[in-house]
């Protein structure tokens, strides 16, 4: 048994392997609504044998998403669309998660797929422009708007909205929530020293950045059933000699354990002027930092395509879990394939769960592969 394939269990959720779909934003909501896009984009990683499927960062309120065409989860309304990908995911074999998350500064921009629209396109797309709040009234780097500074009663407002989005994500049937708290969206916008200028009780002291996202992680956990697991997102360290660092990361995973998160996903940078230095395994480092200064489970992401590479990692103990974007996107049938290539005696087929509950067995020898 490879560590890849080996089932991992957390709280009462066990995962049928290590192999996880991270969080793609897919811009091709409308109005926060998920439609068959999205159902299948996602379906097709359970079927391929992915042991936990995320959808995309699913903003907790209107004005928390990265653009018009992303989704929400800030009504009731939402439920039926969302539900419908987690009851699918479920079906074939997969645990199903989704991202809660807040864009901050970096909200109300255009859809990089279609960034430039007329007004009979933008009235088909439902288009929508709003001004984006932060913890400063400092833009995001040039071509952002300038954010709407954070009241403490809109803080206040906003830790409600995480709480009511998880209470909506169970009502969903969700099996996991991972809280965004990377990539300089807002909760990583208050962490970080480079967008967080604030001279109250949250802003300065690194102990006064982390307490919105403490809060949020409180009040998410409070209300998300104990037998669920919680994962967070951090952007372990910004690559800037001013910004957040990995001993950083290391303090918060602490305090956000004893709230009861159960993974910390390490990934890394969203700032301007950070200087990151991609390569297969880059940000292993980070997973094993915070799993081993913490004592956490960690799930590694980022050029972790390669099978060999997942494997040593989990065997090494850096991290309990590997989450795939990019290799995902090009082969949904990756977990199949990385198994063949652990081991080539294994049958990949096995991997491929039936809606009637069975595995497609012994493809390899019909197809004499």
């Amino acid at each position: 048994m490879t560590e890849l394939f080996t089932p991992l269990t957390l709280r009462s959720l066990t995962l049928r392997n290590r192999a996880v779909v991270s969080p793609m934003c897919q811009y091709s909501a409308k109005l926060g609504m998920v439609s068959d896009y999205h159902l299948v984009h996602l379906g097709r990683f359970a079927i391929g044998g992915f042991g936990l499927v995320f959808v995309e960062a699913t903003g907790v309120t209107a004005g928390g998403r990265i653009s018009y065409a992303c989704p929400g989860i800030w009504s009731d309304a939402h439920i039926p669309g969302v539900k419908r990908i987690a009851d699918f995911l479920k079906a074939h074999g997969a645990a199903a998660g989704i991202q809660l998350a807040h864009s901050g500064r970096k909200g109300s921009t255009p859809n990089p797929w279609a960034p430039e629209l007329s007004d009979k396109e933008k009235a088909r797309v439902s288009y929508e422009e709003w001004t984006p709040v932060a913890p400063s009234a400092v833009p995001h780097g040039e071509g952002f708007q300038v954010p709407h500074e954070l009241t403490h009663a809109e803080i206040d407002d906003l830790v409600r909205a995480f709480a009511d989005a998880a209470i909506r994500a169970d009502m969903a049937g969700f099996d996991v929530i991972e809280i965004h708290a990377a990539h300089g969206y807002l909760l990583d916008q208050f962490l970080s020293p480079l967008a967080n200028k604030r001279t109250d009780d949250y802003g300065g002291s690194r102990e006064n950045r982390m307490r919105f996202p403490l809060r949020v992680v409180e009040a998410v956990r409070a209300v998300w059933p104990d037998h669920k697991p919680l994962f967070m997102r951090f952007s372990v360290q910004d690559w800037h000699p001013d910004g957040w660092q990995i001993e950083d990361s290391v303090v918060l995973a602490q305090k956000v354990k004893a709230l009861g998160v159960d993974v910390i996903d390490c990934s890394s940078g969203g700032f301007a002027g950070a200087q990151v230095k991609p390569g297969p395994k880059y940000q292993v480092p980070f997973s094993e930092a915070v799993r081993a200064g913490a004592d956490i489970s960690t799930m590694a992401v980022g050029l972790l395509g390669n099978p060999h590479d997942a494997e040593a990692t989990l065997a090494a103990k850096q991290a309990d879990l590997i989450a795939l974007a990019r290799p995902a996107l090009a082969n949904p049938n990756w977990p199949a394939d990385a198994l063949h290539a652990l081991d080539p005696e294994a049958d990949r087929y096995d991997l491929y769960a039936q809606p009637s509950g069975y595995a497609v067995r012994g493809m390899d020898r019909v197809l004499g592969n």
